[in-house]
């Protein structure tokens, strides 16, 4: 057996034990305050990285990272959050706030210390929640990925975000056939639509794959949490070494209304914009995400 796989072996993909205890941590499973069981990957040893995923795959999103940090010798863990992935799927928690709770519930499971937090997407949003309700105790360095944060919906008093209408077509679109959306919706997310783009349907399918994983419930409830938190006060309390990272062409968060304005709130953050780049940088650019991110952790 090599080493990676001996790495690795603790993160077999059983289903999480539906009767597990609260608070119990099992070989790849923790329940929650609520009965909620959260699947999660704990690869390596070393300083800690813990990846939040983007909506609406899961932790397996991560998975060129993951394999890249393990192997530079560091601990990676990477949950699948409630509703999705292999994560359960209940009724109810589809809110920024018990995100939040489920991920310190995690930390405070694995007593993690001095970690990196890293949230893609949606993930980014929960990153600046976790840290505005749980604090930096356990945490060293933030990476934010394409985050939806600042405040993506326009009101009144954020003119520049988008339109409500824009919000509500995803929610349709869940309803009316979310298995063909999710397929779709790969051609902007990856930049695949433009000219002269290399298109894998690879790619495609393993979007739809985690994509249609995810509970109906959570697809369409996590569209709201994502589009109407307003995240600006949260990145005020961020106050450890961050890296803010987006590509300037961003089809699903522009870098307009989101990681430039994150930038300039969060007090000790440094921007890289990936030219052309695209909502999807974990695999359409992971080489030099990858580079990146290590720099910045090592840094």
């Amino acid at each position: 057996m090599s080493t990676v796989e001996n790495l690795v072996t603790k993160t077999r993909r059983d289903l999480p034990v539906a009767n597990a205890v609260a608070g119990r941590l099992t070989a790849n499973s923790i329940t929650v305050r609520d009965g909620v069981v959260l699947y999660y990957k704990d690869w390596g040893a070393g300083p800690a990285v813990v990846l939040s995923h983007g909506y609406p795959l899961s932790s397996d999103a991560w998975e060129y990272q993951m394999m890249f940090l393990l192997r530079h010798g560091y601990r990676v863990i990477a949950h699948d959050r409630r509703g999705f992935g292999r994560s359960s799927q209940p009724g109810r928690g589809y809110d920024y706030d018990t995100f939040a709770d489920d991920l310190a519930e995690l930390m405070d499971t694995l007593d993690l210390k001095e970690a990196t937090l890293v949230g893609h997407s949606m993930g980014g949003g929960e990153v600046a929640r976790y840290i505005a309700r749980h604090g930096e105790k356990r945490i060293a360095k933030v990476a934010l990925v394409g985050s939806v944060t600042p405040f993506l919906l326009k009101t009144a008093t954020n003119p520049d975000g988008a339109p409500i209408e824009v919000f509500d077509g995803m929610r349709a679109a869940v309803q009316a056939d979310r298995s063909q959306w999710n397929k779709d919706v790969t051609m902007p997310y990856y930049n695949y639509n433009r000219p002269g783009a290399a298109v894998s349907e690879g790619v495609r399918d393993e979007y739809w794959r985690q994509g249609m994983a995810t509970g109906i419930l959570a697809a369409y409830e996590a569209i709201g949490a994502f589009s109407a938190t307003d995240f600006r006060q949260d990145l005020g309390k961020i106050s450890v070494p961050t890296l803010v990272v987006h590509g300037s062409d961003d089809q699903i968060v522009p870098v307009e209304i989101s990681g430039n304005l994150t930038a300039k709130i969060v007090k000790n953050a440094e921007l890289i914009v990936y030219e052309g780049g695209s909502h999807g940088l974990l695999i359409t650019q992971k080489d030099r995400l990858n580079a990146d991110l290590l720099a910045f952790i090592r840094s």
